[in-house]
């Protein structure tokens, strides 16, 4: 389709189509940078909280058992749970290797923080807001073609490989 404008060229006219499509490979392109870097960003929040509660492992058992109402677990078990999910699940997603599943198990951890911790307040619940769209993206579109998970399917499955 030509739309015939300005365009600085005299009878030129100008190509909206043609610059649609360009715009359109170019945000192709750049879309697994943005996979990659949303994987990341959503984990390494995991991955900090993970890493505080192994340095101070009474600080963490203390929180377990007097803070944190874990649904059916004992606080020691749900505190060594916690610190497995938080510090394993990030690593997964982080690489893309099983990552709609890394997406999905810090998803659900992150709704069980919520539930399990009733003083997180407004801001510490937009953070998780923020967590689990985050997440859900994740789990929902996939790690993406900057992945192992993709790297994996494309070398050993020999399968087109536009969406993982």
């Amino acid at each position: 389709m030509y739309i015939t404008t300005f365009s600085g060229h005299k009878n030129k006219p100008l190509d909206f189509s043609g610059l649609f499509q360009k715009a359109t490979r170019t945000l192709d392109f750049l879309s697994p940078i943005g996979d990659l870097t949303l994987r990341c960003w959503v984990a390494y929040a995991f991955w900090v909280s993970g890493l505080t509660k192994i340095q101070n492992w009474d600080s963490t058992l203390y929180l377990f058992q007097e803070e944190y109402s874990v649904p059916l677990l004992s606080p020691e078990l749900a505190a060594y749970l916690g610190i497995l999910v938080e510090v394993g699940f990030p690593v997964l997603l982080a690489f893309g290797f099983l990552g709609r599943f890394a997406a999905l198990g810090l998803f659900l951890f992150n709704i069980v923080a919520v539930i399990s911790y009733p003083d997180v307040g407004a801001a510490g619940l937009e953070m998780h807001k923020g967590w689990g769209v985050m997440l859900l993206v994740c789990f929902l579109h996939g790690p993406g073609k900057l992945s192992v998970d993709y790297w994996i399917k494309k070398h050993f499955f020999n399968a087109r490989t536009n969406h993982i």
